[in-house]
């Protein structure tokens, strides 16, 4: 990264590249969607064509779909720059890590996030959400995706120079994920049965927050742990 770059120039460059390089590599990145997608549509078949059972789950389905399909995506974060040797010119940069890192965790939600937020109305649909209620699924799918990325990306900085870290990544990551699953959950089947999921929203807000305000810096340092 060139110092004579500006900071926000060299944020716009690193997130420029990496959209790139997922275009470049689309099989590999739409594979957490085909995930997310075939994950939700089996469970009609497993459970039968029972309308209101599916209704009254749904909400609970679709999210934790959503969290293993975050999960399945989150070693492309740094693996390829790790890889390859500019994971340490971002070390060695003039800017401030932390925010570089953020360029690639917003890379990695707008390539894996943003799809299954695109995506999220049409399971809700197949799985018979009433339709009160997907407004606050997509809302919820929205704040929480990106907090799955922030905190996903301190797991990946921590493992990312080990040569088998899926398992621990998973270990590392997995209790903290728990916490967004049950307040987003919680929040569309509460809007799903007509009671007020403002609470939970704000939780989501005030999570998504501190996950942009700690993460960066928590990654920045975990990846000059793993790269030293």
């Amino acid at each position: 990264m060139s110092h004579r770059l500006s900071l926000s120039q060299a944020f716009a460059f690193l997130l420029r590249r990496d959209l790139l390089l997922a275009l470049r590599n689309r099989a590999e990145y739409a594979m957490p969607l085909l995930f997310f997608v075939l994950v939700i549509t089996l469970f009609p078949l497993a459970l039968g064509a029972a309308p209101e059972l599916l209704a009254r789950i749904a909400p609970g389905i679709i999210w934790v779909a959503a969290l293993l399909a975050a999960m399945l995506s989150l070693d492309s974060i740094f693996r390829s720059d790790f890889d390859d040797g500019s994971l340490e010119q971002i070390l060695l940069s003039a800017h401030p890590v932390a925010v570089l890192v953020l360029a690639k965790v917003c890379a990695h939600w707008l390539v894996t996030g943003l799809p299954l937020l695109l995506v999220a109305p049409l399971l809700a649909e197949m799985l018979g959400m009433p339709a009160a209620a997907q407004p606050t699924l997509l809302l919820t799918i929205l704040l929480g995706t990106p907090i799955l990325s922030m905190i996903g990306a301190i797991g990946v900085a921590l493992t990312v120079g080990l040569r088998k870290g899926g398992i621990i990544l998973s270990l590392l990551v997995l209790p903290l994920y728990v916490p967004v699953l049950i307040f987003a959950a919680s929040a569309t089947e509460n809007a799903a049965t007509g009671f007020d999921s403002s609470a939970q929203i704000y939780m989501l807000v005030a999570f998504l927050f501190l996950s942009t305000s700690l993460s960066p810096w928590a990654t920045a340092a975990a990846l000059r742990m793993s790269v030293s």
